[in-house]
């Protein structure tokens, strides 16, 4: 007979899982995906305040490499503190300014419900973008806490501020 476990998760109220993916678009990105990896490995094993769990769930690499992560935060704010720390701000800044032929997304889910998500420089459709109506991550729609329709200021992304992302001409209009 199959085993069969479940878990209790009432003292996780505020649970949030996120999944974190990047993918190359050619063998540049390739290079630019090797080079993440300790970077990675380093952030999490710093613990962070309010990581539960992170898994490496998927590694491809046919005929270009594709990660796929996934965490457990406590909460949102924890999540979203962490995101304004080195080293992952310093990676995010730079991914931002430029992806180095990677494409990179996240989904995230909450406990309490909601669900928001991202993708950076997607050359193809994956995850909600299959079937979800799509629109650019400009103005409101720019950081995840203001996607989510949370109360609180969001700060600049990473420390980088939207206008900084582009020319004049594409600047979004208030």
């Amino acid at each position: 007979m199959t085993s069969r476990t479940t878990v209790d998760l009432l003292g996780y109220p505020d649970l949030v899982v996120i999944y974190l993916g990047m993918r190359a678009i050619n063998p540049e990105g390739a290079q630019t995906m090797m080079k993440f990896g300790p970077g990675i490995a380093e952030s999490v094993a710093a613990k962070p305040d309010g990581l539960l769990l992170h898994e490496d769930i998927a590694f491809t690499a046919n005929p270009l490499p594709s990660s796929v992560f996934r965490q457990y935060w406590r909460d949102f704010a924890s999540l979203e503190t962490w995101t304004r720390t080195m080293p992952h701000m310093a990676w995010w800044q730079a991914f931002l300014r430029d992806p180095a032929s990677t494409e990179f997304w996240h989904e995230t889910y909450f406990m309490r419900g909601g669900m928001e998500a991202i993708y950076g420089n997607a050359q193809s459709p994956l995850g909600f973008l299959y079937f979800a109506p799509n629109q650019e991550a400009r103005g409101p729609m720019f950081s995840a806490r203001t996607r989510l329709g949370l109360e609180g200021q969001a700060e600049a992304v990473a420390g980088v501020h939207e206008t900084e992302l582009y020319s004049d001409t594409e600047r979004p209009k208030d």
